[in-house]
């Protein structure tokens, strides 16, 4: 056109600018500004619209805002929109409310799209109570049931700003109009914020009400299912989305390998890897999930690094959560020397100053006893947080090192950054480790004060920390007396009686956790089979080892072995011993 001298006229230049916004290019979209200045056209509201825009979405708000006040009277219901969705979408949520008033009192009246903008910067947790009134507007104007958008953001509001969950609901069964996207918001919500048996039965309700999910609903449900352990229905849902074609999906891929890999029996991640090897391509997401797997399954934890190291070794860089997966593998490996490398390499590419990855190197140092430089490494830290704080109490708890541990413990009190339930399991992890029961009881007393008493985590440690140091009466009365038991809970509580020679009443234990349906661990089982070993109970020791396997899908270790061994050599069936060491599936070591 301009080689024809045919210059573009306003309503080109329009449609130039919006195309570049559509496929994201902003630098040609700043070029045709140029352009525009250039030819000295007088600009119109379109025009300047579609610029507010342009700047918006490059992330460019300051120059947004100058056109959008240079426009004086020129500024329509599109200008003021676009204004709002640019300090809403960049992070300036007071900006885009206050924006919003002065759109107000001014007489323009806010469309859908205005509305949809605004409530979006409510959802920062400080202006949710402007929220609420916008809410109660949107209800009256009839633009809540006008318009799907609106209904959407405000329940993303209301999830996002306090968790709350009951007020987002009521929000989407209010909405005459619902479409995928609203089911898959409210599904993903309930997932994400603990409510994963709600998601489930929502996702339930909207097969029925005709929807077909797309990737990002079987996404969301199948996190669901891994936050309640139901393989079962993780399976079925895979089978459908590998009939739907959704399976090669990377978003839907990652919730598969996760699922398979935290609900999979005994942490085997053979599962997992299939479906991450099945994947046609692999981005960071993907890689960082597959390392995740290993390393959270106990035992994987040099396949984990030897993952990272293939990643590394193509295309894919690495970011803080991968950094901080493979930190800690090197740490469950005490292997330091590998941990610092790969530190290395997070301060190469700059990484090396985000929380999580610092606070995994305080973790790798922790594990493998170097807590001269976790704590080099803690003091460090641009930021601490309370992951911080709780990662280098955990290490001085675990290293035998109390003194330290409670010096900290007063350190975090007079930060003002709160204490949580990690926090005080640590503290009982130190008081147990050096048999001070005196320290323990006083923790208990703070627990009561802060109102912990009822937490699960705690009142597992508070079992521990009893039984270490030789109450087991005590820690029998925090079991009694717990709202909730899980697996840590009864095993806890099986080791305890073990360990101090009540192999009955442990086992009785046992028969009680199978009929509240808790399904053991392997380290239950090495607790089971200790106690059968020390009392001679040859015939209950076979019964639970079989059932490992047969019943519960557990594969049995070399510990577990070694506790069979020990049972029946020291019952004096020395040749029974011998033929089931014969019979192992995996080489004897020195422990049998």
């Amino acid at each position: 056109m301009t080689q024809q001298n045919a210059p573009p006229d306003l309503t080109t230049y329009s449609i130039l600018l919006k195309s570049c916004i559509r496929f994201r290019n902003f630098q040609l979209g700043k070029l045709v500004h140029r352009k525009l200045i250039q030819s000295r056209l007088e600009l119109d509201s379109v025009v300047l619209n579609t610029l507010i825009s342009l700047y918006s979405k490059c992330g460019d708000v300051d120059t947004a805002r100058s056109i959008f006040e240079g426009m004086g009277n020129r500024r329509d219901l599109v200008s003021w929109s676009a204004m709002v969705s640019s300090f809403a979408n960049n992070g300036m949520e007071l900006q885009a409310i206050w924006t919003f008033l002065d759109m107000l009192e001014l007489g323009f009246y806010p469309n859908e799209y205005c509305l949809t903008a605004v409530i979006r910067a409510c959802s920062k947790a400080n202006y949710s109570w402007v929220g609420e009134i916008i809410y109660g507007s949107a209800l009256k104007t009839g633009y809540f049931g006008a318009d799907v958008c609106v209904g959407c953001e405000l329940i993303d509001m209301f999830a996002k700003s306090s968790g709350d969950l009951g007020s987002a609901y009521k929000v989407f069964e209010k909405m005459p109009e619902r479409n995928l996207v609203t089911w898959t918001l409210m599904i993903t919500r309930f997932a994400q914020l603990g409510c994963a048996r709600d998601a489930i039965d929502l996702f339930l309700d909207m097969e029925l009400s005709g929807y077909a999910p797309d990737r990002f609903t079987y996404s969301s449900v199948l996190s669901a299912c891994t936050e309640l352990g139901l393989l079962a229905l993780g399976k079925q849902l895979h089978s459908r989305v590998i009939r739907f074609g959704l399976a090669l999906d990377v978003c839907v891929g990652c919730s598969l390998v996760n699922m398979y890999a935290k609900c999979a029996a005994d942490g085997l991640v053979d599962d997992s890897r299939k479906v991450f090897d099945r994947m046609p391509a692999h981005n960071i997401m993907s890689w960082t999930t597959i390392i995740t797997a290993y390393v959270q399954s106990g035992e994987c934890d040099k396949e984990a690094i030897e993952l990272f190291c293939r990643m590394i070794s193509g295309e894919i860089q690495p970011n803080q959560f991968s950094f901080s997966s493979v930190l800690k593998a090197c740490g469950n490996l005490s292997d330091p020397c590998i941990g610092e490398q790969v530190y290395g390499y997070a301060v190469k590419l700059g990484l090396s100053s985000v929380n999580c990855v610092g606070n995994s190197l305080i973790s790798m140092y922790a594990k493998s006893g170097r807590m001269e430089d976790a704590r080099k490494a803690f003091d460090i830290l641009f930021e601490k947080n309370l992951v911080s704080y709780n990662a280098i109490v955990d290490g001085y708890a675990k290293n035998m090192k109390s003194e330290e541990t409670f010096l900290l413990f007063n350190e975090i009190s007079d930060t003002g950054i709160g204490i949580n339930a990690f926090t005080f399991a640590s503290l009982l992890s130190g008081a147990a480790s050096i048999g001070a029961m005196g320290k323990g009881e006083q923790i208990h007393g703070w627990l009561l004060k802060e109102g912990f008493e009822s937490n699960q985590c705690i009142c597992n440690a508070l079992i521990s920390m009893y039984s270490r140091c030789g109450n087991i009466e005590s820690a029998f009365q925090v079991f009694v007396r717990m709202e909730d038991w899980n697996v840590i809970s009864w095993t806890s509580m099986i080791t305890g009686f073990a360990k101090h020679g009540f192999a009955a009443r442990a086992l009785e234990m046992v028969c009680k956790m199978l009929e509240t349906g808790t399904k053991p661990n392997k380290i239950t089982f090495v607790t089971v089979l200790s106690a059968c070993s020390h009392v001679g109970m040859i015939s209950e020791g076979r019964k639970h080892f079989n059932s490992m396997y047969e019943v519960h899908g557990i594969i049995p270790k070399m510990e577990h072995y070694a506790c069979m061994v020990d049972l029946l050599g020291q019952s004096g069936l020395l040749v029974e011993a011998m033929e089931f060491i014969n019979s192992m599936s995996v080489m004897a070591d020195a422990l049998v």
